[in-house]
């Protein structure tokens, strides 16, 4: 009788509490049948907005003082009150079309409101065309006393006491002031980000209320040199690939001259840069991976090998498809972590590197040896620098889907994810691969517990029939479950347009117009907009977008 293998959860970690509202025509109901929409979240503090002039209006110049014009002429239109008062400019983007985007945070007594987001986005000719985002309703019904009496000191005790953290965190933690929206009121909050390595890694969002010093909510948003002159080197991979690598010579005191996996070749970036964790669940023991010689040919060496080679890969394919320079877009080193903890079957982005464990050897090999885990990975780091999709509920599901996506684009031989860190006894039992975009329906998921919740069997859902109504406990509310139906979509929408095409839609789907807490519906509404801005109105592109999303079920 073979072995069953079960699935752990693979390329970020769950989250465990909180819950934003869902409105996807399908998926409305579905959610509010689960009790987590009118428990968690206020019914008005994160409404869909998305504004689309059929007659733009036309200004001298495309700011932010002409976007807040536009506004306060139009409140009727958003049902945004007050914005001249109430909005705070977070950035203004031009992109490759000539377009202006102005991103505001809504905000009251200068603190921003979580999850409520603007964008105005003007044409070439000064025309703004529309706004999109969510807004809070409640903000303008109920007066918010911003004042703190805890200390940001206090809260960030509250907030490590809260996670269980470590003494040694990875990077110092951050705390800014808040309005939380949060069982029907609008809370002054303490949002604390702490991050930390480990058996049970986390990357942490505390907020704790900065008035009593209670914790109203929490997540895990953990995804699951001198003067130096960079050179050619060469390594084998995980499965033998000969690979040509830029690695960097570095002299060591009583050691000569010695090689790092350290590349500088590329022009306004930081570096991309290897790591070595050496299996002992901290951070501060990590040291830039290092060999005697250029040739990196040890069986040790296979993971990193794998994990810098594909770093550029990945680099290479959004400077080259997007003209975007690293995952922030302004060049920021690219750092990956390889051999971190014991048999550990699992890949993440923590908000800073990415982090690859070896596997188990009868599941999983090493992580690092997909090119479509790297890609996946550094895209949450994308994500994290655009978007900035909420890791629980939909827009976490959004979350892990765009990061398929994108790693189904760049590792373009197939359209499944993680079939080269499947191990043989795996493959033996038939598991040879964790997702599928063009078939969700083939892949059981194998977590018993996320399983429980399906109305299919077990499989993948590639319908919103199928959505997997789970508690935020559960797989952060299903975000590597439910994402496979918006997988889906976008495999749909390829097999008419191509890879490039679907990339380019995608990419500015993900970076223009979606907002931390868009679900389903506005992913459908950003993706449908993309295609119109990029290929015009009526466009068979426009069209291929709208059917992707028909045939899952987001209308």
């Amino acid at each position: 009788m073979k072995k069953k293998f079960i699935v752990p959860a693979i390329l970020s970690s769950a989250m465990l509490v909180g819950s934003i509202p869902a409105f996807a025509q399908t998926a409305n109901s579905s959610l509010a049948s689960s009790g987590q929409v009118s428990k968690e979240w206020n019914e008005k503090a994160s409404v869909p907005l998305f504004v689309k002039e059929r007659f733009a209006e036309k200004f001298t110049s495309s700011n932010a003082v002409n976007a807040i014009h536009y506004l306060k002429k139009n409140q009727d239109k958003t049902g945004l009150n007050n914005p001249d008062k109430n909005l705070k400019v977070k950035d203004t983007q031009k992109d490759t079309l000539g377009m202006t985007h102005v991103r505001f945070n809504l905000a009251v007594n200068g603190v921003n409101v979580e999850g409520s987001e603007v964008v105005v986005h003007f044409n070439k000719n000064n025309e703004v065309v529309s706004v999109n985002g969510r807004i809070n309703e409640t903000i303008t019904d109920d007066a918010v006393d911003t004042t703190a009496s805890l200390s940001s000191n206090a809260a960030l005790k509250k907030a490590l006491s809260s996670v269980n953290a470590p003494d040694e965190l990875t990077y110092e933690p951050t705390s800014e002031l808040v309005v939380f929206p949060f069982e029907g009121k609008n809370h002054t909050a303490y949002k604390v980000n702490v991050n930390f390595m480990g058996d049970e890694p986390g990357n942490w969002f505390v907020f704790v209320d900065a008035k009593t010093g209670e914790v109203i909510d929490k997540y895990n948003g953990l995804m699951h040199a001198d003067e130096m002159k960079t050179q050619k080197g060469a390594g084998k991979g995980v499965h033998g690939e000969h690979r040509e690598l830029h690695i960097t010579q570095v002299k060591e005191p009583n050691s000569g001259t010695r090689f790092a996996l350290a590349d500088y070749a590329h022009e306004n970036l930081g570096g991309i840069e290897t790591y070595d964790a050496k299996n002992d669940n901290t951070s501060s023991n990590d040291t830039l991976y290092v060999g005697n010689s250029a040739a990196f040919i040890s069986d040790y060496d296979r993971a990193a090998v794998d994990a810098h080679y594909n770093s550029e890969k990945v680099y290479d394919y959004y400077l080259n498809e997007h003209g975007r320079n690293s995952l922030d877009g302004k060049g920021m080193a690219i750092i990956s972590k390889v051999h971190y903890g014991t048999n550990y079957n699992n890949a993440s982005w923590n908000g800073r590197w990415m982090t690859y464990g070896d596997g188990d050897g009868q599941f999983m090999t090493s992580l690092s040896a997909g090119l479509d885990v790297a890609a996946h990975e550094m895209t949450h780091g994308v994500i994290t620098h655009s978007a900035n999709l909420v890791y629980r509920n939909q827009s976490g599901a959004l979350n892990e889907s765009f990061a398929d996506v994108f790693g189904a684009l760049v590792d373009d031989s197939d359209w499944e994810m993680g079939e080269d860190i499947m191990a043989p006894a795996a493959k033996a039992d038939g598991v040879t691969v964790l997702r599928s975009l063009s078939n969700p329906n083939s892949v059981v998921v194998s977590n018993e517990q996320r399983r429980s919740y399906s109305t299919n069997g077990g499989v993948y859902p590639d319908h919103m029939d199928e959505f997997y109504n789970m508690p935020t406990s559960v797989d952060g509310g299903g975000v590597h479950v439910n994402s496979s139906i918006t997988n889906h979509a976008a495999y749909l929408i390829g097999q008419e347009l191509g890879r490039e095409k679907l990339g380019k839609i995608y990419y500015r789907a993900l970076t223009v117009y979606l907002t931390s807490n868009s679900d389903f519906s506005d992913a459908r509404k950003a993706v449908v907009q993309s295609a119109t801005d990029l290929y015009g109105e009526g466009s068979a592109e426009e069209a291929a977008a709208k059917s992707g999303f028909d045939s899952v079920g987001i209308y």
